[in-house]
């Protein structure tokens, strides 16, 4: 089998071919699926190996005490032989892997060949292709949990007990110095743990994860701005608890801790940082200094981690190995993501150049993950199921109404997107008479009266659901709410306008078409605009009919969002793709004539870049990306179809052109770009009026939610996920 070594003496890296390890009583045979590079940890490793001898006694002095008290034991000969080979041999790295169970020693009961572990230890959970690891440093990985996500088992562990030391409670705030992997981590625990963190990096993109997975505030240490915050979260008081997960040589991070601490904080020390203590700082606040060792209670005792002998729980309730299986269930759950922390995923067989990358500056990341070749572990992104939409009495849609001079409105939300880009459309529209305006807050309701004329404006959803003199319902409201409003008024009967997306996971989806086929209504709009817009429709017309299949690429320089935007609240409101992508993903499958029967994404560290393939039954494929880091002056959205010789191109809803044997452009639009709302809107205002068809069946609905939840499934499990439909 290979395994990644290192020889401390030449700082030279290989991947090796060595032994199996064998399966002795008490442990495990475990074969790698994904282990994880500690960027932290092992790089500073790999960087003492190649210091001069004199640079590595300098950053070693505990290891230059020992060979002074052997030279003055053993003398100078013996001593500098026993160095020598010592330092002129292979030592491993890695410590953090998830892989599946090949063989099961004597004495183990609780998993069996082919269960995925997470597995611990630097000795045990090594960079190798199979790994011996005994009991207590192993534990089940949860259904569900991607086993690349599992490999953060450890590292997330000796980020626990380091929360853990602190003694965090409920409304309290902390502070996070260094937000590297484990500082990471720990900004999540402690935000999972209820506590407002401020995170202190001088990387600012290390700064802006932290603030997107849960820190309050973040800012280099140098800058004003992080006292200021401090001083607004505590009224001016200090920090609760300061965690230090920096390395290196500086002494700032303890003295920023004794600086933005409270009277009697707690400081915890994480990382291998610098700790010359300014003493009257520290006496005169009487901070509490404590050390996090490791993984937790076990970590380097030979009984509890060699032979497996657990400590009573009684006595000691959080263990190394209990550690691990909480931090894995937390991942399980959703309480802290890992997802965004992936920087790199390198193939095993890359290791040391994936190494010399990390070291050399050219790779920079958070979290760099191996992956094993043809290893049992690797889970299969699932297949997402695209729901059949089941009708009773047939698959023709019964009109909720018969036809009618005017139709009665009712919006449940009056939010900026329905105040600005729907609403106007409505107000002044002949035969729409807007009755009810439903928000939770009564005054937002009373603006909304005031501005587009509703005739009320209520908190009460009950009422309007239960008017039958109300023709449709507006859903446009935070996603979190879309399925269930929108599932309830079908219930109730009446014609749906839904803003996207329609649901956030399968099982909304789900319930939405049960809603369909327990009332038999599926009068359903959701707003995808973009296909109604005049220029694209007009750039279609002109491309004409296909005979072969397409390529088509869609460009969305989306933008970053300000800071306390309600789309990064993922936890509830789902991912910025899931809540925006189904635009981009309907747009392709309209201008392709065709749902996608699978998906493939990839995504730059943090999840910021995505990279979307959709494929399509005749062979065609779109390529999505949707960026967060480009320009602010580029254009938002650009489009280009290829196919049968002629290109289609859309430049932002400004300008449209169509090359092949005669050439088509656009003149440009005198206003704003029309993205299709008014047209949208007019569409399915004549729907309800007439009981006719809606404007987009629901099936393609239906096909192009389940395509936009594929992307993060596909983000998750790493592999193309199969569209399955459902008949």
């Amino acid at each position: 089998m290979k395994q990644v070594v290192q020889n401390y003496k030449s700082g030279e890296l290989a991947l090796l071919d060595v032994p199996v390890p064998g399966c002795k009583p008490g442990g495990v045979l475990v074969r790698s699926a994904y282990s994880l590079i500690s960027t932290g940890t092992e790089l500073m490793k790999v960087s003492e190996a190649g210091m001069s001898m004199v640079g590595k006694a300098r950053s070693r002095p505990d290891q230059v005490a020992k060979v002074v008290q052997s030279v003055a034991t053993n003398g100078v000969p013996a001593t500098y032989r026993k160095v020598m080979g010592k330092l002129d041999s292979y030592t491993p790295l890695g410590y953090s892997l998830c892989g599946v169970v090949e063989e099961v020693g004597s004495g183990v009961d609780d998993v069996k060949v082919g269960d995925l572990v997470a597995c611990a230890g630097n000795e045990h959970a090594l960079h190798a292709e199979l790994n011996w690891v005994p009991k207590n440093l192993y534990t089940p990985v949860p259904d569900g949990l991607a086993p690349r996500h599992a490999a953060f088992g450890t590292v997330g562990s000796i980020a626990m007990q380091g929360v853990r030391q602190g003694e965090p409670q409920l409304g309290e705030v902390a502070l996070v110095i260094g937000l590297g992997l484990i500082g990471q981590l720990v900004v999540q625990l402690l935000a999972a743990s209820g506590v407002r963190v401020v995170g202190v990096d001088p990387d600012p993109a290390r700064c802006e994860l932290a603030e997107r997975t849960g820190a309050a505030a973040c800012g280099d240490p140098a800058s004003s701005a992080v006292e200021a915050a401090v001083a607004e979260l505590t009224g001016g008081h200090g920090v609760d608890q300061v965690y230090l997960a920096a390395g290196g040589g500086s002494n700032q991070p303890v003295e920023l801790a004794a600086r933005l601490c409270r009277d009697r904080g707690r400081v915890v020390d994480i990382g291998k940082c610098r700790l010359d203590l300014p003493w009257n700082a520290y006496y005169e606040k009487e901070l509490d200094v404590r050390f996090s060792r490791s993984y937790g209670p076990g970590r380097y005792d030979p009984e509890y981690e060699l032979e497996g002998r657990d400590y009573p729980i009684g006595y000691v309730r959080w263990t190394e190995r209990r550690n691990l299986a909480c931090f894995l269930d937390l991942l399980a759950r959703g309480s802290v993501d890992v997802e965004p922390l992936v920087s790199h995923i390198a193939d095993f067989d890359d290791a040391v150049e994936t190494y010399q990358r990390l070291e050399s500056g050219d790779l920079k990341a958070v979290a760099v993950l191996f992956r094993y070749p043809d290893h049992a572990g690797e889970a299969v992104a699932p297949a997402v199921a695209v729901p059949a939409v089941r009708r009773p009495g047939g698959t023709v849609s019964t009109p909720a109404r018969a036809a009618r001079t005017s139709v009665r409105l009712a919006f449940v939300g009056a939010g900026n997107y329905a105040t600005s880009m729907l609403l106007p459309h409505l107000a002044q529209r002949e035969g729409v008479e807007l009755s009810t305006v439903v928000t939770t807050t009564a005054l937002s309701g009373a603006n909304a009266q005031r501005k587009f004329g509703f005739a009320e404006a209520t908190t009460d959803l009950d009422a309007v659901l239960g008017d039958k003199s109300i023709d449709a319902v507006f859903v446009v409201t935070r996603h979190s709410s879309h399925a269930e409003l929108t599932r309830r008024a079908l219930l109730a009967g009446k014609t749906v306008f839904v803003e996207k997306p329609l649901a956030l996971t399968e099982d909304e989806l789900a319930g939405v078409l049960t809603a369909v086929e327990e009332s038999g209504n599926d009068r359903l709009q959701v707003g995808f605009n973009r296909r109604f817009a005049p220029l694209l429709q007009e750039a279609r017309e002109r491309f004409g009919a296909r005979t072969g299949p397409a390529n088509l690429r869609y460009l969305v320089n989306a933008g970053r969002l300000q800071h306390g935007s309600w789309y990064l609240q993922q936890g509830t409101e789902g991912s910025r793709f899931v809540g925006e992508g189904g635009h981009f993903i309907d747009t392709a499958s309209w201008l392709l004539g065709a749902d996608p029967v699978s998906v493939y994404s990839v995504a730059t560290s943090g999840n910021e870049d995505l990279q979307i393939v959709l494929r399509y039954p005749d062979g065609s494929t779109a390529t999505i990306s949707y960026v967060t880091t480009g320009a602010p002056s580029f254009p938002k959205e650009t489009l280009d179809l290829v196919a049968d010789g002629k290109v289609l191109r859309l430049d932002d809803f400004v300008r449209a052109s169509v090359y092949g044997r005669k050439r088509w452009v656009s003149s440009r639009l005198p206003k704003a770009r029309d993205k299709g709302q008014n047209a949208e809107l007019a569409a399915f205002v004549k729907a309800v009026r007439t009981g006719g068809p809606m404007p987009v069946p629901l099936e393609s609905l239906v096909a192009t939610t389940a395509a936009t939840l594929a992307v993060q499934a596909g983000l998750a499990g790493g592999a193309p996920v199969t569209l399955e439909s459902a008949r």
